[in-house]
């Protein structure tokens, strides 16, 4: 036997993550395996002889690993616990199968549907993460990013963050950042699984004509107690997963803020970030602000209680919540004046959902929920002895009914209905001089989607077919909204991938003053009128091509995008079109590159790189002429490289784009003017934005039955003085004045957490 041999036979011997295993044997016999990811994740087993027949691979692997692995027919197998129930609407799922495992970094995983699945249990480890960020750990995707760092406003293939779905548990949500933009709103120690969709969604999903973003909780009651706790400069949090009985289950989590007891170095900078350019910085020669006090919290919980074993009922809470207040003081007339200004933004949601299995195919789920989000701001101007009250307030109720028929793993039908009604008031009350507004609008509409999923015999072809209707009952608007989700292997390792979709959407976000809400958060929620803002209408198409094989993805999309019905209040603009009122809308083309190698199950290493154009045209601006969007990164690249070996990981990586568009003053203009002439609109950009990112985690355990983590990061190693935006003033002698803001500089993070 000769030595290359012999060394291929110890290969096959030593023991393997099984998750590898059931990778080699679907591409080698042509099947899929489907699990829940807890069943197979800390198994390993030893490679079984390739040349066997599928049954004896089977048999030796249930015989090493305990589990069950069921052969529906030739093409699909189930693995599961030999004493696990299998929940009735497992079939369903089958459809979700994942295309590529430990996309980037363990725990993202990408669906033959197009979306793109994250676990912030399974999650590994990215660069400037120590923690499973949800929001953050998206910008790691191609094709998405944050042109101001922050996680509310996030920018997926040139849209602005209004345009992005966030579901909550099935439930809308309008706020997702701390610390004011900085911090996600959403725990993820408690957040199951996240889909991802750019392109291609479920016709089940309406409005985020940008992309949806689906956070969903632990589902299952598996009468296991999990309980942890832990803390950072900027936090500190604990959840529990308790069971009740053996029908009941309450899973409920808390986070609260450290920063009003303590101060650290991330704390401060990450106040200069968010609060730079707002009142409480800025402030006039005749003032002061100080004694701020800021703090943030957010507290989940759901109960779940299974009737039956066909019958299930989930009841869901979540409070977001964020408060600053602080004091402006002068001194007026040789007299002493404070007043106390405060801004406070919250999202409260409930909701119920009722799932009933009425066979073994057929499925329903019913869920009526409320989101109701507040924003609220009190600001005083000493020097002018004037007062100012806002308010943006969001109120949205739904119910929903789906329905889900799927009579073998190769068909899915799944279909339903959905009311909702949005109601937004914002009012802005004045005492000097006397002035109060306050306006409401209320939309209701209804929606029917239907949807057929079909899986060829050798799964290789997976296509999505379905469509929504959409009835806006005030405006008498109908929608019809088809939609595609298309993937073939081929050649074995190759997979090409089309989506396509039509969507629309009545909320949006607008800023009518760049000092509204304290400058701090100054978008405030709107609806639209079928006037002066127009329903958002999208159309977008993409085509891929994934090539994954001995660890090495490389992929490439090609998209296009149109949407219609962006106001020039929507996109922020800080330049001649600043106070305009007009609707338009933009185009964008792009591609998104992947270049992506794992080393065993040490080292995993990417390169990503996106180029897009992203041109915005209004009819009465600009002599009807398109010109650059401020979301226009014309070129975006990720280079990054995480180590794991054992309990210890570490993350490295560098992210360079292209400086975003921005408006300069005509240089010719005359200096007596009062007001500033510009140059055409974004006709310039700021300088090229890089950045260098670290992080690491440890794990150890503490005893049989718990265990601890301990991380550090820092974000902005080389503190690069990046400047994220960049306008221009009058000065109090008429003189054009540059303002620019600059992004977060190198900012340390350390954790520690106890799981149990």
């Amino acid at each position: 036997m000769n030595v290359a041999s012999i060394k291929a036979q110890n290969i096959q011997k030593e023991k393997q993550p099984l998750i590898s295993i059931l990778k080699v044997l679907e591409e080698k016999f042509s099947i899929r395996f489907s699990f829940i990811d807890e069943t197979v994740n800390k198994k390993e087993a030893t490679l079984p002889d390739l040349e066997a027949s599928l049954e004896d691979v089977l048999e030796t692997l249930k015989t090493e690993t305990s589990l069950d692995f069921e052969l529906l027919d030739n093409r699909f197998i189930v693995i599961k616990n030999k004493t696990e129930r299998q929940p009735s609407t497992f079939k369903l799922q089958r459809l979700e199968e994942v295309t590529i495992n430990n996309y980037l970094t363990t725990g993202i995983s990408k669906l033959n549907d197009g979306s793109l699945s994250i676990k912030p249990e399974t999650f590994g480890i990215l660069p400037g993460l120590i923690e499973p960020d949800v929001l953050q750990t998206i910008q790691a995707l191609p094709g998405v990013l944050s042109t101001d760092e922050t996680v509310s406003n996030i920018n997926v293939r040139g849209g602005t963050h209004d345009q992005n779905l966030l579901l909550w548990d099935g439930i809308k949500m309008y706020q997702s950042g701390h610390f004011f933009g900085l911090i996600s709103a959403f725990n993820p120690y408690t957040t199951k699984k996240i889909h991802v969709y750019k392109n291609g969604t479920s016709a089940k999903y309406g409005d985020g004509i940008s992309s949806v973003i689906d956070m969903q909780l632990p589902n299952d009651i598996d009468h296991a107690f999990k309980a942890g706790l832990g803390f950072n400069l900027i936090n500190a949090d604990g959840f529990a997963k308790i069971p009740l009985s053996n029908k009941t289950e309450l899973q409920l989590s808390t986070r609260r803020s450290v920063t009003d007891l303590i101060l650290t170095p991330t704390y401060d900078q990450y106040f200069k970030r968010i609060f730079q350019d707002s009142d409480l910085t800025k402030g006039n020669r005749n003032s002061i602000s100080k004694n701020e006090q800021f703090y943030f919290y957010d507290v989940n919980l759901k109960f779940l209680y299974d009737i039956t074993k066909k019958d299930r009922v989930r009841i869901h809470f979540l409070n977001v919540n964020n408060f600053l207040n602080y004091d402006e003081q002068s001194t007026i007339n040789d007299r002493n004046e404070a007043f106390n200004s405060k801004l406070s933004q919250r999202n409260l949601a409930t909701g119920i959902t009722y799932t009933k299995d009425w066979n073994e195919s057929l499925s329903t789920t019913s869920q009526i929920y409320v989101s109701n989000y507040d924003l609220d701001a009190t600001n005083h101007d000493i020097t002018n002895n004037q007062r100012l009250i806002q308010e943006n307030e969001v109120y949205d109720g739904a119910a929903k009914l789906d329905i889900n028929y799927c009579p073998n793993h190769q068909l899915k039908i799944h279909g339903g209905y959905q009311f909702i009604e949005v109601g937004i008031s914002n009012l802005e009350d004045v005492n000097n001089p006397a002035f109060r507004s306050y306006i409401k609008e209320v939309i209701r509409s209804h929606a029917v989607y239907a949807e057929t999923g079909l899986l060829s015999n050798n799964v290789k072809t997976n296509l999505k077919v379905g469509a929504r209707l959409n009835y806006i009952q005030k405006f008498d608007m109908l929608f019809a909204e088809p939609r595609l989700s298309f993937s073939q292997r081929f050649l074995n390792d190759f997979r090409l991938e089309v989506l396509g979709e039509f969507k629309s959407q009545t909320t949006s976000q607008i800023i009518d003053l760049q000092n509204d809400f304290l400058g701090i958060e100054k978008r405030r929620w709107v609806l639209s009128n079928n006037k002066d803002i127009p329903v958002l209408k999208s159309k977008q198409a993409s085509v891929g091509i994934h090539y994954n094989k001995n660890k090495l993805l490389i992929s490439a999309e090609t998209y296009i995008k149109k949407v219609n019905g962006i106001t020039t209040r929507s996109q922020g603009f800080q330049n001649q079109y600043q106070f305009e009122n007009s609707a338009g809308s933009y185009e964008i083309k792009g591609v998104d590159f992947l270049l992506n190698k794992q080393f065993s199950n040490v080292v995993s290493s990417w390169i990503s790189y996106s180029f897009n154009t992203n041109n915005c045209t209004f009819k009465d601006l600009n002599d009807g002429k398109p010109f650059p969007n401020n979301a226009d990164i014309k070129h975006a690249v990720t280079f990054a490289g995480t180590y794991t070996k054992n309990d210890f990981k570490l993350a490295i990586g560098l992210n360079w784009h292209s400086g975003k568009p921005t408006t300069p003053p005509n240089r010719s203009d005359d200096p007596n003017n009062t007001e500033i002439t510009y140059s055409s609109p974004n006709s310039a950009n700021l300088k090229d934005y890089l950045r260098t990112d670290c992080s690491s985690t440890y794990q150890f355990d503490i005893s049989n039955t718990s265990k601890a983590t301990v991380g550090v990061s820092v974000w902005n190693i080389f503190n690069k003085k990046n400047i994220i935006n960049s306008y221009h003033t009058l000065d109090d002698e008429n003189q054009i004045a540059k303002v620019e803001n600059q992004s977060l500089g190198i900012t340390p993070n350390v954790s520690f957490r106890i799981d149990f």
